[in-house]
């Protein structure tokens, strides 16, 4: 049994008698090669069912047309919305694009780097992990001409190319309502301090607080790993403050929905008792019997769009004439739930 040999320049060439240069030329419609010979090269070749040879093609324009992405877990709402965006801005691009996922787990987003810098993207779209603080690893990026854009979780320098939710703007908008609301007494429920949006979260906290002639009060922020026991242990301590909150901004749905479930468990109603007001607005949210009060939509998909934008920006530009690093914010919207 013999198999079909993938049709190449030079069957072509040899069905023809004309020399391989030739057919090259007829393939990418060079104005040296006659009609005739055109014509039939590109008769024969679509005969023979013949391919271009993408990785001959990528080596000659040193490019494989291919980007990765690496974020924390595909499976969180937030971050598959920010993928549409991507591959979205991507194919229009005519780019491929590969998934990592660092599972927050800093070695691990290392790794993937590496794959991804040995399978030779041209360009890397990453959402760092909460543990991430030294970036060397993606710095090294810049000798081999790969540009890098953060979104989401991003450096706190401006030198990077990065795309974030405007977290001042979004909070302000957050414990403005939750004071609208008649709450004086406002819990937080931060992610880990290292992570950036959780000091802007609280520093905006504090100026809302100052603005509005009320006493700050940080045994109210509360930091947790994002998981559900380090949740639980965070409402614990704000519940067993003297003068507990009345109303707690949590860094994230999934973790409002822990810190409602773990005061459910004390007989705290939602909503009643407590109230919590938090951001990404999940769509998961619209079905709940008891979702948090409001949410704040990020819009993911814009975050994830305006990051491949940048990125194919920085990938057009030559390697010695790329634009100066983007800092672009995302404005959030406050979205009731509660009753």
């Amino acid at each position: 049994m013999t198999m079909n040999k993938v049709p190449t320049i030079k069957e072509i060439a040899k069905q023809l008698k004309i020399s391989v240069s030739t057919v090259s030329r007829a393939l990418h419609d060079h104005p040296s090669i006659g009609l005739r010979t055109k014509t039939r090269v590109q008769e024969l070749a679509k005969e023979l069912g013949y391919e271009p040879n993408q990785t001959a093609i990528f080596f000659k324009q040193r490019k494989t047309f291919t980007i990765g992405v690496i974020l924390p877990y595909l499976i969180e709402d937030f971050f598959a919305g920010a993928i549409s965006g991507i591959e979205e801005i991507a194919m229009q691009h005519k780019y491929n694009v590969l998934i990592g996922q660092s599972q927050d787990n800093v070695e691990r987003e290392k790794e993937i780097l590496t794959a991804m810098k040995n399978q030779r993207v041209d360009g890397i779209i990453v959402s760092l992990s909460k543990h991430t603080k030294n970036l060397d690893h993606f710095t090294a990026l810049e000798k081999y001409g790969i540009p890098v854009v953060f979104f989401d979780r991003v450096p706190a320098s401006n030198d990077y190319n990065k795309v974030a939710f405007n977290m001042p703007q979004g909070t302000h908008q957050a414990i403005t309502y939750l004071m609208e609301k008649g709450h004086r007494r406002i819990g937080i429920i931060n992610g880990p301090e290292e992570m950036k949006s959780s000091k802007e979260r609280t520093d905006t906290y504090m100026e809302v607080m100052q603005k509005k002639r009320l006493k700050i009060d940080l045994t109210l922020v509360a930091y947790c790993d994002l998981t559900r026991e380090g949740t639980a242990e965070a409402m614990e301590s704000l519940l067993s403050l003297k003068q507990p909150p009345t109303a707690v901004l949590a860094i994230n749905d999934y973790v409002a929905l822990d810190a409602i479930q773990y005061c459910k468990s004390k007989k705290i109603k939602n909503n009643k008792d407590i109230f919590f007001v938090s951001y990404a607005n999940l769509p998961i949210t619209n079905y709940l019997e008891s979702p948090p009060m409001a949410s704040i939509e990020q819009y993911p998909k814009k975050q994830g769009m305006k990051a491949a934008d940048i990125l194919m920006e920085l990938l057009e530009s030559p390697e010695d004439q790329r634009p100066a690093p983007q800092n672009c914010l995302i404005d959030g919207e406050l979205v009731i739930h509660g009753r």
